[in-house]
């Protein structure tokens, strides 16, 4: 059974900075493909970044290219979403989510909600105008 389990969120200000993280159980992160997803109030789920099994690629939702960043620490078997130029249209619920699917190649990023298998329990974040 994998567990994912984020950190706490915020409030910040627009323009501000935040970093998410994501702690897994077992060997997740080292083995598995991550991902950041939100959910705003009265919006669909929307994938923020993902993260290849091998780490060497990301891949961002144009809303937030060039402003978030996300990585991983096999080490700490940790993923992380550092979050630049926050704006309020960024306030969501965040959820960290893995892909165990090893028959993909260690390359691919999925960015599509159904091909995650595990998710985290989410964490608010709120940045206010």
């Amino acid at each position: 059974q994998v567990q994912l389990v984020e950190s706490v969120g915020g409030l910040v200000q627009a323009g501000g900075s935040l970093r998410l993280s994501c702690a897994a159980s077992v060997r997740t992160v080292i083995v598995f493909a991550m991902g950041w997803f939100r959910y705003a109030a009265g919006m669909d789920r929307e994938f923020v970044a993902g993260i290849s099994r091998n780490g060497f690629n990301t891949y961002y939702a144009d809303s937030v290219k060039e402003r978030f960043t996300i990585s991983k620490d096999n080490a700490k078997n940790t993923v992380y979403l550092q979050m630049n130029r926050l704006k309020p249209e960024d306030t969501a619920v965040y959820y960290c989510a893995t892909d165990l699917n090893i028959q993909r190649g260690s390359g691919y990023v999925p960015h599509i909600g159904d091909e995650y298998d595990y998710w985290g329990q989410g964490t608010q974040v709120t940045v206010s105008s």
